[in-house]
């Protein structure tokens, strides 16, 4: 099951479950568009893989499966990266 991590690792934009703009790789690493976008080939920074739209959990879902609390952020963002 994923993660559904609460925020972008670059910018710590929230990213809620339902949030459209959320992007991860196969590691669930988790960005926002904003950020995928200003990333060299639109892939992840961690581990080069493609970053992908974040499925949506169903609401009905979200209590018996709740998301991850942690927030993970680059200490500089990505700025490093760009």
């Amino acid at each position: 099951m994923l993660d559904l991590r609460p925020n972008c690792e670059c910018c710590d934009r929230d990213l809620p479950p339902a949030a459209e703009t959320a992007y991860i790789c196969s590691f669930e690493c988790t960005f926002c568009a904003d950020c995928r976008a200003a990333l060299p080939g639109q892939r992840c920074p961690n581990c080069g893989g493609e970053l992908v739209r974040r499925p949506i959990r169903p609401a009905s879902k979200l209590a018996a499966n709740p998301p991850s609390s942690i927030r993970i952020v680059k200490p500089d963002g990505c700025a490093l990266l760009f």
